[in-house]
This record gives structure tokens, C-alpha cells and sequence, in this order.
């Protein structure tokens, strides 16, 4: 049996890939990238049919943030041309929101710049929350504040948040050359924060920084073991005035890849595809919907992306279709409670418990025999700086956003 047949079967019993399988796809060749979609696509199918959840950002404060997180735009000495302003109020988010919930959304994203809120600022969020949830009772909101202290995450499920993101980025061991004022543990146990509140976990990466295979796959296997219920694949967007704008590592090709790998280590798991989609996947964006069942509408915290209406025309034309306000996301399993890390029952939550396993499955060759070739023949991208468009419009501004 080859490597895909292997991982769609591991995918459709919940059960971990080796970090050997988990490389493999990583390095397969262009010629087999279809195929891999068209594995990693029976997985997604199985657990989630053909439905995309719409997501929408809502950037609460824009700017001026004291971390030095050498990806971001709004990091501390970044000189990039963004929008900057303090904390909306309650009725300017919600009127923000009810744009993308107008627009198809179903769960809205509140996001502030700042290594982490005050109590203040919890206050604020919350009532925030409560003008949304006034307005649209079934939506599902998502905060996203930075470093949690302790109780702030219990206060924001009190005040009715169904969710809290907080990404990991890149691996632990290449995080201290991507971030110097938190740690890569500071972000863990703001998961686990989340979790012990009875919140959603949502925590994902950053993928484009530089990092290697191995950096990759070791985010992943970390974000498995943290058991998130959603995971968000972003993908640098390279903005000039910050210490990451010359990284343009990523080929359309290399972002199917990691969605699949994503979609095979966490089969059972909302897979969205995030920042920096219309920038490096471009005009192959609607076979990512093959591999994730979750997207953005619309705009991103400080970068403008694809119009709403193209959005849905996409998830349309691509025979996909928007999930519904009354619809689960998550397969049943994922919300009896005490089911934990969702794993096949022999594998565990140990994401590591196969760091030393060989690929063991494809002794013929098969797709894995092409990570020898895919090494030598890796060009660098072209540097794509026409399609990275700063927000100008949307909260923080007069003008209508876009949803």
C-alpha cells in the first residue's frame, strides 16, 4: 500500500501519521500534487462532507503592539503602512461584524494588538460580545486578546464567548528566532487556559517564515497533542517594514502540501485557511477547499484580501457550500464530552510517540520515493509584493468593509 492510501486510511480511523508520513507529503514532487489533494480530500469529505464555515475578522485595536513577533505588522518598531487605532466600541465592532454575518459568516473573530488584555480590557471585550450576541443570537464569536491571565478566560466564557484563538506560529524550537518578548510555553498555556474554561480552543501556524520540513511538522504534531478545535494555516504575508518582508518562500504547490499534511495529522479537526491565501495560493485557492473546510470572508486584521462576493463565488463554482448558522461544524465525536485528543484509541494523544518510526509503508516507492528529487528541483517563489494590499477600509475606518 502506498503513502496516500495509507494516510487516508490512518485519516478515516483517527489515527496519527508518523512524522516519516507527515514529511513525506511535504516533499512530494508538483506532478503529484493533485493526487495528494485528491487523498487528503477524502479525508476532509469523511468528517466534514463538502461544507466551508465562514469565519470574520473583526480588528478591535489595530497597531502599536509592545511584542516584537517578527512576522506581524502591527509588532513593536514595525514600519509597515497600517491602520492604527485604539479600541472600537461596542456598537462600532458590532456593526463591523454585522457586515460579515450579513455576508454568510457564522462565526465572528475579535482580535486587539497588545501581548495580552488587562482586566479593562476583558471588560470591554465582553461587552462587545454582548452587543453581537444582542443582535445575532446564534452567532459564534471568537476572541482573540493575546497572552490569557489567570481567570480572564473564564470571565469571557461568562460573558458569552464560544471561543479563543491563540496561534502557536512555528515549532519550539525555531520560535525564539521568530519572537523574543514571550515564549513558545507562554503561548502553550494560553491554550490551555482557553481549554480548562470550557472555551473552544483555536490555535494554528504560520506557515513562509523560513522554517524547514521538520519545523512544520513538529507545529503540527504540537497543535494534535494541544487538541485545538479548530486549526488556522496561515501564510506570510510578507509586509514591507517588518524583519520578514524579503520571505517569499511559498509556491501555490508548497501550500497544498502543508494544508494536506495539516488535514492528515489532524483529520477530524476544523482546517481553515487564513491569512495570506490570496497571496501565495492565488488562482489554485479553490482546490484548497479540497483540504480545509473552514476560510476567512472578506479581509484580514491589516491586509485587504479577496472580495466577499468572490468568496462565495468560489466555495459555489468549486461545488462546495457555505455552512449554515444551524449546522455543526464538528463531528459528533469532537463534542462528547471527556473525548479528548479525538485519536485513534492505539495512537493517544502522544503526537510524538512516532518521532522515530520509518515511513514503513510504501516499501515499493510510491509517492515518498520523490522526496530526494523534490529537494533538488525546490525554486525559490517569485516574490509576488502587487497582491499584498493594506486594509484601508473596514473597522477603524468611514468606509464600508468588506464581506
Amino acid at each position: 500500500m502506498d503513502l496516500l492510501n495509507t494516510l487516508v486510511d490512518k485519516g478515516l480511523r483517527r489515527e496519527l501519521p508518523t512524522r516519516d508520513e507527515a514529511l513525506a507529503v511535504l516533499a512530494t514532487s508538483d506532478d503529484d500534487v493533485l493526487d495528494v489533494v485528491a487523498a487528503a480530500g477524502k479525508v476532509r469529505r469523511h468528517w466534514f462532507g463538502r461544507r466551508v464555515k465562514l469565519n470574520y475578522l473583526v480588528n478591535l485595536k489595530s497597531g502599536l503592539c509592545p511584542e516584537d513577533c517578527s512576522y506581524c505588522s502591527q509588532r513593536l518598531g514595525s514600519k509597515a503602512d497600517i491602520l492604527k487605532y485604539t479600541w472600537l466600541k461596542p456598537d462600532q465592532a458590532s456593526q463591523a461584524a454585522a457586515a460579515g454575518l450579513a455576508g454568510g459568516a457564522k462565526r465572528v473573530c475579535l482580535v486587539a494588538s497588545g501581548r495580552g488584555p488587562t482586566d479593562r480590557d476583558v471588560d470591554r471585550v465582553s461587552d462587545t460580545i454582548k452587543a453581537i450576541k444582542d443582535q445575532n443570537e446564534d452567532v459564534e464569536v471568537c476572541a482573540c486578546l493575546g497572552l490569557l491571565s489567570d481567570g480572564q478566560a473564564e470571565r469571557l466564557r461568562e460573558a458569552g464567548a464560544d471561543a479563543y484563538n491563540h496561534n502557536l506560529n512555528t515549532s519550539e524550537g525555531t520560535y525564539r528566532d521568530i519572537t523574543t518578548t514571550h515564549t513558545y510555553a507562554d503561548r502553550v498555556d494560553t491554550v490551555q487556559k482557553a481549554h480548562a474554561a470550557g472555551l473552544s480552543a483555536c490555535s494554528g501556524l504560520i506557515a513562509g517564515m523560513g522554517e524547514s520540513d521538520e519545523d512544520l511538522v513538529d507545529v503540527v504534531y504540537s497543535l494534535r497533542e494541544l487538541d485545538p478545535d479548530s486549526v488556522p494555516v496561515n501564510f506570510l504575508i510578507p509586509f514591507e517594514g517588518t524583519p520578514l518582508a524579503k520571505e517569499w518562500n511559498l509556491t501555490p504547490q508548497r501550500c497544498l502540501r502543508i494544508l494536506a499534511m495539516v488535514r492528515f495529522v489532524c483529520p477530524d479537526v476544523e482546517v481553515r485557511i487564513a491569512g495570506g491565501r490570496e497571496v501565495h495560493l492565488r488562482t489554485m485557492q479553490p482546490l484548497a477547499l479540497n483540504l480545509a473546510n473552514s476560510i476567512f470572508l472578506g479581509d484580514y486584521l491589516t491586509s485587504e484580501g479577496q472580495a466577499g462576493k468572490a468568496d462565495l463565488e468560489m466555495i459555489a463554482d468549486a461545488g462546495f457550500e457555505v455552512e449554515g448558522a444551524g449546522e455543526v461544524t464538528l463531528p459528533e465525536h469532537r463534542l462528547t464530552a471527556g473525548a479528548g485528543c479525538g485519536a485513534h484509541a492505539e495512537a493517544g494523544c502522544g503526537a510524538h510517540a512516532d518521532a522515530d518510526a520509518g515511513c514503513g509503508s510504501h516499501e515499493g516507492g510510491g509517492v515518498c520515493g520523490s522526496v530526494k528529487v523534490q529537494a533538488e528541483q525546490e525554486q525559490p517563489a517569485e516574490a509576488r509584493t502587487d497582491l499584498v494590499a493594506v486594509r484601508r477600509r473596514g473597522a477603524g475606518t468611514d468606509l464600508a468593509p468588506n464581506a
